[in-house]
């Protein structure tokens, strides 16, 4: 492909990770399928690891052409963020059908419920204990995120990768202490619709931490290398702003889940 460009737009070179990336994560779905029916998680486990992979070199060619090769103009960057903000919507209404779900089913129990809430013989979480600690802890990462974005629009290194650490400790801490409370729960997904939505909706809530500790993760690596400017940091405002949806996300989940339904 010719490096003359006489266009502002973003024409990406022949790139196999898209469809390798669609097959990995068919495998990894099978695999998940496999480990529900089957107790057998080996495909689960190949097709995590080709994921994994494949996100991987998938970044770092991206990061290539974003740093390096510097197809990322000005235009490039307005129809990415275009792109994030639309994702981030999109994620919006996939947890929205978790909470539409919850409230469905609350607002008033069946008959098969004993038309209460929680449902009889489910004891729900204290949320003065671990949830209000994670909830402390997802408020504190925002504003230590929030440090690191200003500190780099400063051009100061060195704050900018304080924030940006204590933000992934604090992403992995909080990880820890929702796999605690899972370990220690006194119901499980399969205790009435009360144990399905909150599973459901704070398992995927822990899914989305992971992935943005690990966006951040990589945006804390790469701003170790300078590969971030004051005026060219696109992929850590895309970090940033999936971060605060995060957040927000957890703020909800809080106060329906943890502290009104129980």
């Amino acid at each position: 492909m010719s490096t003359h460009k006489n266009h502002p737009f973003h024409l990406v070179d022949i790139s196999p990770w898209p469809l390798l990336g669609a097959t990995s994560a068919m495998i990894t779905m099978i695999g998940l399928i496999k480990w529900f029916h089957f107790y057998m998680n080996d495909l689960f486990l190949l097709g995590t690891l080709t994921t994994s992979l494949i996100m991987y070199q998938w970044w770092r060619d991206i990061s290539r052409e974003g740093t390096f090769i510097g197809l990322h103009t000005y235009v490039v960057t307005t129809g990415l963020r275009w792109g994030m903000i639309l994702f981030i919507t999109s994620e919006v209404f996939f947890f929205i059908s978790f909470f539409w779900a919850f409230f469905h089913s609350s607002l008033s129990p069946t008959i098969e419920l004993g038309m209460t809430w929680p449902p009889k013989g489910v004891y729900p979480f204290n949320p003065l204990q671990i949830p209000l600690l994670n909830t402390l802890i997802l408020l504190t990462s925002g504003l230590t995120v929030t440090w690191a974005h200003h500190s780099l629009m400063e051009n100061d290194h060195k704050q900018t990768l304080q924030g940006l650490a204590l933000t992934v400790m604090l992403g992995i801490y909080f990880s820890f202490l929702q796999a605690y409370e899972y370990i220690e729960s006194p119901f499980s997904v399969a205790d009435s619709v009360y144990g399905s939505t909150f599973f459901i909706a704070t398992g995927f809530h822990g899914i989305h931490v992971i992935i943005g500790t690990t966006f951040l993760s990589v945006c804390m690596t790469r701003h170790y290398y300078n590969h971030f400017s004051k005026n060219h940091h696109f992929g850590f405002e895309a970090a940033a702003w999936y971060w605060h949806f995060v957040d927000v996300v957890w703020l909800f989940l809080y106060i329906s889940i943890y502290w009104w339904g129980s």
